[in-house]
C-alpha cells in the first residue's frame, strides 16, 4: 500500500501556472478536477510490475529555466540531439520551460500550426480543446491524473488536409535537477490526406528522484499518414511514464517508432485504435535494459475497422540484474471483419540475474479474421561468442556485436534517416 506523503504541489501552484501562462479557464478547470480524481484514482494495472514505491507524485512540477537566443547554446546533452548548425523546426522544453523554439516560415504557410502546448492553448484554445485529453482521458488512472494536472509543456501540431511535411518537426525534453518534473503533452492531429512525421527525445541532466510524465494523444485523418519516434534516454535518476494513444480514420495509418534506451525504471504504453475502414498500424520497438532496472512496455493494438490491419515488433536485451516486462497485445473487436494483425516481441538475455518476459497476446472477437504472434526469450549462445573470441574480438566486444545485430533487424527498418542514426546513437551510449 502506498504511504501517504506531503505533496509538493495542490490546487495554488496548479492555477498560479495556468493563470501565468493565459490558459482559457476549462483548461484550468480540467486541472484542477483530474488533480482531485489523482488523490482517489488507482494506478495503473500493469502485467508483472509493481510501480507503487517509484516516484509517482514527488516532484516539483513548475521549475522555470532561462531561454536560449541559439541552439548552440543549449544543454550539451540537448545538443547532441540535434543538429545545431542547422535548425529548423524544433522545440526545446527543459523542466517546465520552453527554452528553444525555431519554425519556418513554411510551415505557416501551408496552414500548419506547430507551437508549444501553452501557446496553443492561449491562441488555438477552440481547437485544442476539441482533442485534448479525448484519446486519453485524464481520469484514466492516477499517473494520468496527474499529467493532467502538471503538464508542463510539450507541442500542439496541427497539419491541414491535403498537406505533406518534407521534413519531421522536432522537440527534445530536458528534465535537472533534484525532484524536478518534465510532463510534455503532445497533441497532434493529422487532418484528411496529410502527411508529418514528428520526432522526440528524452534526455536529463544531473539530478536525483526526476520524473517523466508524458502523454502523446494522435488524431489521424482519413488517408493521412503520421510517424512519431521518440528515443528516450533518461538516466537512472529519472523514473519514467509515457503514454501514447493514437486514433486512425479509414485509410490512415499510424508508425510508431520507439527506442527506450532509459537507465532508470520505465513504464510505457502505446496504443493504437483502428476506427476506420482499411486503416493501419506498424509498431517497432526496441530497448536494452542494464543494472537494476525494472522497464514495463506494452504496444497494444485494437481494430475496429474493416480490413484493418496492424503489426508490432519489439525486441529487448537484458543485461546485470534488469527486469523487462514486453507486452504485445493485438484486439480485434467483433465487426472488424477481414481483420489482420501479427506481432513479434523477443528478448536476449546476456546475464544469469536478468529476467524478460515476452507477452504475446491475442484478443480475438471476429470470426473471419488473420492473427498471428511470436514470442522468444533466450540468452546468447557460448558458441556464438567463441566463434568471436577465437577471430580475436574481446568477450565485452563481442556480446557487443550481437546486441547490436539482434537489435537492427528492427533498427534498420526505421524509414526515417534521422531517426535510425538516434537510435543507433542511444545503443552505443547505453552500452558504454
Amino acid at each position: 500500500m502506498t504511504v501517504d506523503v506531503q505533496l509538493r504541489f495542490g490546487r495554488e501552484a496548479i492555477t498560479a501556472y495556468s493563470k501565468a501562462n493565459n490558459e482559457p479557464e476549462w483548461a484550468l478547470n480540467k486541472r484542477l478536477a483530474a488533480f482531485d480524481a489523482s488523490g482517489t484514482l488507482a494506478l495503473p494495472h500493469l502485467e508483472k510490475t509493481k510501480i507503487d514505491k517509484w516516484n509517482i507524485d514527488q516532484f516539483n512540477p513548475f521549475v522555470t529555466e532561462a531561454k536560449v537566443a541559439a541552439a548552440d547554446q543549449l544543454d550539451s546533452v540537448v545538443v547532441e540531439q540535434i543538429d545545431a548548425a542547422n535548425v529548423k523546426n524544433l522545440l526545446v522544453q527543459k523542466n517546465a520551460s520552453t527554452v528553444f523554439f525555431a519554425a519556418t516560415e513554411e510551415l505557416s504557410a501551408q496552414g500548419v500550426i506547430f507551437t508549444d502546448l501553452a501557446t496553443a492553448l492561449a491562441k488555438h484554445g477552440d481547437l485544442v480543446e476539441k482533442y485534448l485529453f479525448t484519446a486519453i482521458p485524464a481520469d484514466e488512472h492516477k499517473v494520468a491524473a496527474l499529467h493532467a494536472a502538471v503538464m508542463n509543456g510539450g507541442v500542439f501540431l496541427y497539419v491541414p488536409r491535403n498537406v505533406e511535411l518534407a521534413v519531421p518537426v522536432q522537440a527534445v525534453y530536458e528534465v535537472a535537477g533534484d525532484h524536478s518534473l518534465v510532463a510534455p503533452h503532445v497533441l497532434i492531429v493529422a487532418e484528411a490526406n496529410s502527411k508529418v512525421t514528428y520526432v522526440d527525445s528524452f534526455v536529463s541532466g544531473t539530478g536525483t528522484q526526476m520524473v517523466a510524465n508524458s502523454v502523446v494523444e494522435v488524431f489521424v485523418g482519413a488517408g493521412a499518414t503520421v510517424q512519431v519516434a521518440s528515443v528516450r534516454s533518461l538516466c537512472d535518476g529519472v523514473h519514467d511514464y509515457s503514454f501514447r494513444r493514437a486514433v486512425v480514420d479509414r485509410d490512415g495509418k499510424m508508425e510508431w517508432i520507439l527506442g527506450e534506451m532509459n537507465d532508470g525504471n520505465t513504464v510505457t504504453n502505446n496504443t493504437t485504435l483502428l476506427k476506420g475502414n482499411g486503416s493501419n498500424a506498424d509498431t517497432k520497438c526496441v530497448s536494452i535494459g542494464r543494472g537494476a532496472q525494472r522497464q514495463n512496455i506494452t504496444s497494444m493494438v485494437q481494430h475496429y475497422g474493416l480490413n484493418s490491419e496492424s503489426e508490432m515488433v519489439s525486441k529487448a536485451v537484458m543485461t546485470d540484474e534488469a527486469v523487462t516486462i514486453l507486452n504485445g497485445i493485438t484486439k480485434i473487436e467483433k465487426g472488424a471483419t477481414k481483420a489482420n494483425g501479427e506481432q513479434a516481441n523477443n528478448i536476449l538475455m546476456l546475464s544469469e540475474k536478468a529476467r524478460g518476459d515476452a507477452n504475446p497476446i491475442l484478443l480475438i472477437d471476429e470470426d473471419d479474421v488473420k492473427a498471428g504472434h511470436a514470442a522468444s526469450v533466450g540468452r546468447v549462445s557460448e558458441e556464438s561468442i567463441y566463434y568471436l573470441m577465437s577471430r580475436g574480438i574481446t568477450r565485452r566486444a563481442a556480446e557487443r556485436l550481437i546486441i547490436i545485430g539482434f537489435l537492427d533487424t528492427v533498427i534498420s527498418q526505421i524509414p526515417v534517416e534521422e531517426v535510425r542514426n538516434r537510435v543507433r546513437q542511444a545503443l552505443e551510449r547505453k552500452l558504454g
